[in-house]
């Protein structure tokens, strides 16, 4: 039978790369779905898929009546910002008995999700939130030194983006959302306040440079502690490639944590016009580091570093991988345990390498 995947915002930035990549797959069949039917038909007219593309309305309130027309057995969401939205698609996907799966990166979506737990398994369909680069991937790397070490103790990593990548306002907002705010992360194994994008620290990423990071939020801060025993210092990081947006950024982040600026999503669009200013001092290069410092099986300490440098533009497409590779599995009739879950253990990082090999991104360990 062939797996019918709806992608709602199928024809957005992301959601236009996910339906690409699975558009050749003779064991799927797409359907398109979004508020605009229109963009939706002509996203879907202009695919060369295994299979005609179907197009359907779908907006992010429902009603549930409307998602269970198009007759899905995979529900993909990849409409953001996750902050502050509702399950509604989870909740309707379950209801019309479909899996689901999304890309979201906000902390208190993802790490909510198993209010959806028993639903899920009544229906017997699997509900993963965070199917991206947090947690799934920064997980996966994780998941693999645990296998070296008995106890990891140590893991930071950060992001830095490339500003002629297209990530999309959504991705913005995401970001913004937590610029100047207080969340909490481990240290001295403790969870402690922190401020969004505060500290800020410069990283060597072989073969780009020095880039300034900042403080940043994630499922992940709340998911490891429970995963990895034995954790105690935990943090994560992102910044932008061009130091001016990176610094203008940290500036308006300290305003907003003075009272003098509301929340930073609030200025999504403006900001994102503004930061398309300095598109031409960008390169379409984005990077990641990451440190894994633990203990192996003979007490001694272990350190693991890794670095994914992503050219041409091609670091938006990391976090897609994950969704893509679950409608692929799910294709292929690997099964899912029913229930509700952060998107952790799903993907192996073997598989993440594997695709990261079709892109102009380059992975590498120390």
């Amino acid at each position: 039978m062939t797996l019918r995947v709806a992608i709602i915002g199928g024809y957005g930035n992301f959601g236009a790369h996910v339906a690409r990549s699975l558009a050749g797959d003779p064991a799927i069949q797409l359907i398109i779905a979004g508020r605009s039917v229109a963009k939706a038909e002509a996203f879907a007219d202009a695919l060369n898929a295994a299979h005609p593309v179907e197009a359907g309305a779908y907006d992010l309130t429902g009603p549930p009546e409307a998602l269970a027309a198009l007759r899905p057995h995979l529900v993909i969401n990849m409409v953001g910002p996750y902050n502050g939205q509702s399950y509604a698609v989870a909740e309707a996907a379950i209801a019309s008995g479909a899996h689901y799966c999304d890309i979201a990166d906000a902390r208190d979506f993802v790490t909510g999700i198993g209010v959806l737990d028993d639903a899920a398994k009544r229906a017997g369909v699997a509900v993963l939130a965070g199917a991206s680069s947090v947690p799934a991937l920064t997980a996966a790397y994780c998941d693999e030194a645990a296998r070296a070490m008995r106890t990891i103790h140590t893991v930071e990593y950060g992001i830095s983006g490339a500003e002629q990548s297209n990530a999309g306002a959504g991705t913005v907002a995401a970001v913004l959302s937590f610029v100047g705010q207080r969340f909490t992360t481990l240290r001295g194994g403790r969870m402690t306040p922190v401020t969004g994008w505060s500290d800020l620290r410069r990283v060597n990423l072989p073969g780009v440079g020095p880039r300034w990071f900042g403080r940043a939020n994630a499922p992940d801060l709340d998911l490891f502690a429970a995963r990895f025993p034995g954790l105690r210092e935990h943090s994560f990081w992102a910044g932008h490639a061009i130091a001016p947006l990176h610094f203008g950024t940290a500036l308006m982040g300290w305003l907003a944590r003075l009272g003098l600026l509301p929340r930073l999503d609030r200025f999504t669009p403006q900001l994102v016009r503004i930061a398309s200013l300095f598109d031409s001092m960008g390169t379409g290069t984005s990077g990641f580091f990451m440190t894994i410092i633990g203990e192996g099986a003979d007490g001694r300490t272990l350190t693991r570093r890794h670095w994914i440098i992503a050219r041409s533009g091609h670091g938006p497409f990391i976090p897609c991988i994950p969704v893509i590779l679950i409608a692929r599995h799910m294709a292929a009739r690997r099964r899912y345990a029913p229930g509700a879950r952060p998107c952790l253990g799903i993907i192996s990082l073997a598989e993440y390498r594997a695709e990261f090999a079709h892109f102009d991104i380059e992975a590498t360990d120390a």
